[in-house]
């Protein structure tokens, strides 16, 4: 079927110079915001924010998994300053340890990635009380409010923060790009400016100032930049509600940017669906995009890879400018010295949450595992990186026919970023739960107003089910006019004097290129046919691979290259500097750049990688050199075999699951989590024998637990260390994470409950029937090895 849509005439130049926003005076990079889009040194800017929660997470470990988050595309880290994780116990504030904000700022600054303080004073983020300690809420009736008994102790705590942060703001070359004020608080915008205020006079200062702005908010005009979110599934709504349909509408293109279902169980009804913050004066920025989702106990959903990455493609083609997600990366709730630490029925909250995982199925899970999402993700991020500065000043357009309603599976979900002659073009035939029809016989003409349509591609394809991509429409790479590609632009990366353009080919849709036949003196490609016709040289037949490289002689005189990858491969590559050059590197695993070293994760007893352009001197582990074999136009290199020879862990049955508890319920009647006396009467009890050697593992090494019931915990001796609810996921424990102080004699104890059968609470379908049972069925050891790949 063939789809139309028409570009309009360029709008008008955005509205700049209107905002309070400043940056620091002097700053070689200034920071602006216009009515569209963000610029940073005069040029559109197009961050991409991820959340990572600094306490949540060993400190030893921060600046490894900084750096992953760096390779994986993200260019601005957010996290909340949690008060509750500093000053449990009044008066003792401490950032010390995993609560040493100013390292974890100064870590980030390090490695060129800018840092966003979400500094409260509540944040939700599934905490205890919101993050308020319980000494704050005794003292004070009106939290979150002007009344003086309350701004007291939070105009101490911002001026804790701001010690912590003094220097490392932009005045001083510091990372700190944006501060969020509160979060999620809808009908108070003079007390969201008492706190702006608030927090300038401690010394806090950037030169973005945020707020979320979901649910009909009312902000201070002016004052804050609206932040939105979209998530693909939620752990707040009710058991038996379905898939909400705040969250369908994220698998459509559309130019609503509010959401009025985050957080909609903590605001009352009233104010859902409220009036929108204005769209004419703020760019459409984004801090929660949902990178995964956490599971609450009556309500344990199971959030997909491709779910991930197909809403965040289609918020690029909806018009974000920011990228944000929440969240990027898991981690673990401390321990609290007088109580535990997370969102509980206890506290009044309407959801029951783990005691101690919020690992939140994130790209990087909670003790840094690389899940498949980490990868859809950074495809998307190197195209922002690369052309985000020409994305980002584009208008989102919808076509002529649009689904009718969010119930319309049958009519395709396109759009397009443009301008007057050129753009991108996104297509989305994936939602969660229920799958989309493919779409046989699919063309789109894109009529732009200042240069002639595109019709594309020459030959009609099938969009296939699941499949979600976007499509350059004229863009200019080194002298050469792509008119289009049936591929999607990953990144650019020089090779031997040439510019090569790397695309990723779609699943189940040809690869066809057409070029402007006057910025094309000459054509060589690997595979397929070459025709001109039409003013274009249209390549066909490409069988895209690392080999599937179309060598171009452009008008101008440079030779230049068109890479196209297929869709598989081109989900393991990586840019970033290593040995002296920019370079791009395939690898299933996950891959850091840290300065003359490159280090690759992996638990492969042979892990290998392939590396363009190829570096002068050969590469070396600890000094020994590695094996290398052509791949294409790629060298792969391969490390030398090794085993860590362990005996395969075993979990012994001590004591079978009781019959289940009878479940109570909480908060908007809502199931809550079994008491701990459950544990001791009905609970499945396993141990686990740990390694003699666990003290001198590398950090990575997981017991993964296969398993079936209702809620599992991990103890040594009496110490909580790990617990999750049964969604159909293994489950991992952090070796690394167990107690120095602990006696490991006895080893792991699991604690399993079984789940009774009327219990009201929704588990994925893929989970299947597990109620009265709780059992372990398999566990094994992971372990994650860093190589250290240095060249010469």
């Amino acid at each position: 079927m063939p789809h139309l849509l028409r570009v309009p005439a360029p709008p008008a130049p955005p509205l700049t110079g209107h905002l309070p926003f400043a940056d620091a005076p002097g700053a070689p990079d200034p920071i602006e915001v216009t009515s569209r889009y963000l610029t940073r040194g005069g040029r559109p800017w197009f961050p991409v924010s991820g959340e990572f929660h600094y306490s949540r997470y060993p400190a030893r470990d921060w600046e490894e998994e900084l750096l992953k988050m760096k390779a994986g595309g993200v260019t601005v880290v957010a996290s909340y300053v949690v008060w509750i994780h500093h000053e449990e116990i009044q008066g003792r504030v401490r950032f010390d340890g995993d609560r040493d904000l100013r390292r974890f700022a100064q870590l980030c600054a390090r490695h060129g990635l800018d840092f966003i303080p979400r500094i409260g004073p509540w944040c939700h983020a599934e905490v205890r009380n919101g993050g308020f300690p319980d000494w704050l809420l005794a003292r004070t009736r009106a939290p979150r409010t002007d009344d003086p008994t309350y701004l007291k102790p939070v105009r101490s705590w911002f001026a804790e923060i701001a010690a912590q942060l003094r220097g490392l703001d932009r005045a001083h070359g510091g990372p700190i790009v944006a501060i969020q004020i509160e979060n999620e608080l809808y009908d108070r915008p003079g007390h969201l400016l008492t706190l702006k205020r608030m927090a300038q006079e401690a010394g806090l200062s950037a030169p973005l100032w945020t707020s979320t702005a979901w649910g009909g908010v009312q902000l201070p005009p002016d004052e804050l930049l609206p932040l939105y979110g979209g998530y693909t599934e939620t752990f707040w709504t009710e058991a038996d509600g379905g898939w909400p349909d705040t969250c369908r509408k994220h698998f459509f293109f559309t130019h609503q940017r509010d959401d009025e279902g985050i957080g909609a169980d903590l605001r009352p009804t009233t104010v859902r669906g409220g009036d929108p913050a204005p769209t004419d004066r703020f760019p459409w920025a984004t801090c929660e995009l949902g990178g995964g989702m956490a599971v609450a106990y009556h309500r344990r959903p199971r959030v997909e890879p491709d779910d991930i990455g197909a809403l965040g493609l289609t918020k690029i083609g909806c018009g974000s400018v920011w990228q944000g997600y929440y969240m990027f990366h898991g981690g673990t709730n401390p321990a609290g010295e007088l109580t535990t630490l997370q969102e509980s029925h206890a506290t009044g909250y309407p959801n029951d949450l783990p005691v101690r995982t919020y690992d939140f199925q994130a790209p990087l899970g909670e003790y840094g595992q690389v899940r498949p999402s980490y990868h859809a993700l950074r495809l998307q991020h190197l195209l922002l990186a690369d052309f985000g500065d020409v994305i980002a000043p584009m208008r989102s357009v919808l076509p002529e026919r649009q689904p009718a309603s969010q119930s319309d599976r049958d009519t395709l979900r396109w759009a397009v970023r443009g301008d007057g002659t050129s753009g991108f073009l996104f297509v989305n035939n994936h939602q969660p739960h229920e799958p989309l029809p493919a779409h046989p016989g699919t063309t789109f003409t894109v009529d732009f107003p200042d240069a002639p349509a595109l019709t594309l591609p020459s030959t009609p394809v099938t969009v296939p089910t699941g499949g979600y991509f976007c499509w350059p429409l004229r863009l200019d790479v080194a002298g050469l006019r792509l008119d289009w590609a049936t591929a999607q632009p990953v990144c650019r990366v020089e090779d031997d004097g040439r510019t090569v353009l790397v695309l990723a080919a779609t699943d189940g849709i040809p690869v066809e290129l057409a070029l402007d036949a006057d910025t094309v003196t000459s054509v060589d490609t690997p595979s397929g046919a070459v025709d001109k016709a039409d003013g274009r040289v249209l390549i066909t037949g490409l069988r895209p691979g690392t080999d599937a490289l179309v060598q171009v002689r452009t008008a101008d005189g440079n030779d230049m290259g068109l890479l196209i990858l297929d869709a598989a491969t081109a989900r393991t590559a990586y840019r970033g500097t290593a040995w002296g050059a920019e370079r791009l590197v395939l690898s299933p695993d996950s891959v850091v750049f840290d300065q003359d070293e490159l280090r690759v994760h992996s638990s492969a007893s042979r892990p290998s990688f392939a590396v363009l352009p190829t570096p002068a001197r050969p590469l070396t582990v600890a000094g020994a050199p590695l094996s290398a074999t052509a791949d294409g136009v790629f060298t792969r290199w391969t490390t030398e075999e090794w085993a860590d020879g362990d005996i395969a862990p075993a979990a012994t049955l001590v004591r079978p699951a009781g019959p289940p508890p009878t479940t109570a319920t909480g908060s908007l009647g809502r199931a809550s989590v079994p008491a701990d006396e459950h544990f001791a009467a009905s609970a499945a009890e396993y141990h686990v024998k740990l390694p003699d050697d666990l003290p001198h593992r590398p950090p990575g090494t997981l017991l993964r637990v296969h398993w079936t019931g209702d809620v599992a915990r991990a103890y040594i001796a009496d110490t909580l260390v790990a617990d999750q609810f049964f969604s159909g996921r293994v489950w991992d424990i952090g070796l690394d994470r167990l107690p120095a102080t602990a006696p490991r004699d006895h080893g792991l104890r699991l604690l399993l409950l079984p789940l009774a059968a009327d219990a009201p609470v929704y588990l994925p379908e893929r989970a299947g029937d597990v109620t009265g049972r709780a059992a372990v069925w398999r566990v094994e050891w992971v372990t994650t090895r860093a190589w250290a790949v240095r060249a010469g």
